[in-house]
Parts: C-alpha cells; sequence; structure tokens
C-alpha cells in the first residue's frame, strides 16, 4: 500500500509481554494481546480502558519506544523504523503533565523549538516558525519568553501542543492529555485540537479514561481490557449501543 493511501499508523496482530518480579515470584504480564487497528490521516481514534489496561504500553509502542514481541507496527504504510532520529518530528506526544515535558529552566519558545532542532540549525526564520506555532494555538508572542512557572495548566498544555505541532507531524499521540486540567479548559483544549488536526490533517490517538471527552474528539473508538481490544466501532455506534459487556460496564463505572 503506498504512503499516500496508507493509514498514518497501522498495527496489525502485535502482543508484548513483561516479566515482573523475582524468584519464585517472577511471573509474566501481557500489556499487548494481538492488538489490531489503524487511523487514517485526519482521524483520531479514541482508546479507553480502566488503568492497567495496556492504553498507554499501546501508545509507546505505536511510537516506537517500546517494541512489540510479535505482529507489526506500520507507518505510513511502511514497517515502522528501528530509529528514532529517523522519524523525529513525523510522530509526536502530548501527555498528561505538561510541568513535567517542559524542561523548567528553558524559555517556552526553547521548549517549542527543541523538536526542529534536531534536523536544523536555530536562525530567526526557525524561531519565527516557532512563534507562529505558539500564536496558532492561542499564546501571543510575548509568552516566548516566559518559563513554565509563570504559566497555568491549560496554558503549558497549549505550549505542549504547538511543541508537538512544530514539526508538522504525521501521527500525534494524546495521552490522558486533558484529564489534569479543569473542565472549561478541557473543553478549549480539545477544541483546539480539532481545529488543528482540520488544518493540518494529522492523525491521532486519544488515550483517555475520559468518556465524555473522546466522545466529543474522536472519529472511531476501541476499547483495551487486559491488553486486548474487546470492542472498535465508529463513535456514534459505539456511544448509541456498545456490544461488549465490558465495554457497557466501563459506561457505568467511568459515569458514576
Amino acid at each position: 500500500m503506498s504512503g499516500a493511501t496508507a493509514p498514518a499508523i497501522e498495527l496489525d496482530d502485535v502482543s508484548l509481554a513483561f516479566s515482573s518480579g523475582i524468584g519464585a515470584s517472577r511471573r509474566t504480564v501481557t500489556a499487548m494481546a494481538h492488538v489490531s487497528f489503524s487511523v487514517a490521516p485526519g482521524e483520531t481514534l479514541g482508546l479507553v480502558g480502566e488503568s492497567g489496561s495496556g492504553k498507554t504500553t499501546t501508545g509507546s509502542v505505536v511510537l516506537g519506544l517500546q517494541r512489540p514481541d510479535t505482529g507489526t507496527v506500520r507507518f505510513q504504510g511502511a514497517p515502522l523504523a528501528r530509529s528514532l532520529r529517523s522519524r523525529a518530528g513525523r510522530m509526536q506526544a502530548v501527555l498528561q503533565h505538561p510541568r513535567w515535558a517542559l524542561d523548567p529552566r528553558s524559555t517556552v519558545l526553547s521548549s517549542v523549538l527543541e523538536p526542529l532542532l534536531v534536523h536544523e540549525r536555530r536562525t530567526p526564520a526557525v524561531e519565527h516558525r516557532a512563534i507562529a506555532m505558539l500564536e496558532q494555538v492561542g499564546l501571543p508572542a510575548s509568552f516566548a519568553a516566559r518559563r513554565p512557572h509563570q504559566l497555568s495548566g491549560g496554558q503549558l498544555q497549549r505550549v505542549s501542543v504547538a511543541r508537538a505541532l512544530v514539526t508538522r507531524p504525521a501521527f500525534i499521540v494524546f495521552d490522558e492529555a486533558v484529564s489534569a486540567l479543569d473542565v472549561s479548559v478541557q473543553a478549549q483544549i480539545l477544541n483546539l485540537i480539532q481545529d488543528l488536526q482540520a488544518e493540518h490533517g494529522f492523525a491521532a490517538l486519544f488515550i483517555s479514561h475520559d468518556l465524555a471527552a473522546v466522545r466529543y474528539i474522536s472519529h472511531h473508538v476501541a476499547v483495551m481490557r487486559a491488553g486486548e481490544i474487546v470492542e472498535h466501532a465508529p463513535t456514534d455506534v459505539f456511544y448509541d449501543l456498545p456490544s461488549h459487556p465490558y465495554s457497557r460496564q466501563l459506561f457505568q463505572e467511568l459515569s458514576s
């Protein structure tokens, strides 16, 4: 399949297990079991499940930060390259706690510039691109000189989004990206992500336990339980009538 028509990301029968404990207590924990899904350019797959279900591990495997034991991960139609540098800027992530992702000693401009400087020199033109990206996520150019402690949680997450998008990636993982924010700020960030996706056409994996946020932002939903995808459906179909008993149980638990 050519890169022009291929999914942005595709997992084919991916499994991954970890060993934990020592001696007689040593055991194998299945993090992913025969996981298959794809995400088309310009679309978002919402991945939901309880804590420990394997969602974050799936995000790490999709980004190439962990190698699966079996199965194949494809990026734009080709097997995912082992070299992180070879795909630097083409895949990005926005995490739950932006304060952990941003160097407290660096200015906002330096943080947004960092992904660009993997392949480019710092020049006035490159700095202008970073400042333009800040403005695109709703932060004035004056914020470029600030440091993380001078920003609110919502502003920090906007910086994280700018940092992820400044290289124009084809695929972004949002791992609990709004769960630490106030409800009103969550809505602002979700709207921002939607607007930027419409403009730039990136594919996204939106990992969350927040069913309302997933419904708002996702085109399709996959439900994960103990490392397995137990249900996968278009968002409207899933929320109208989840078919798997675990999905219905999850609705009850996370909505209570």
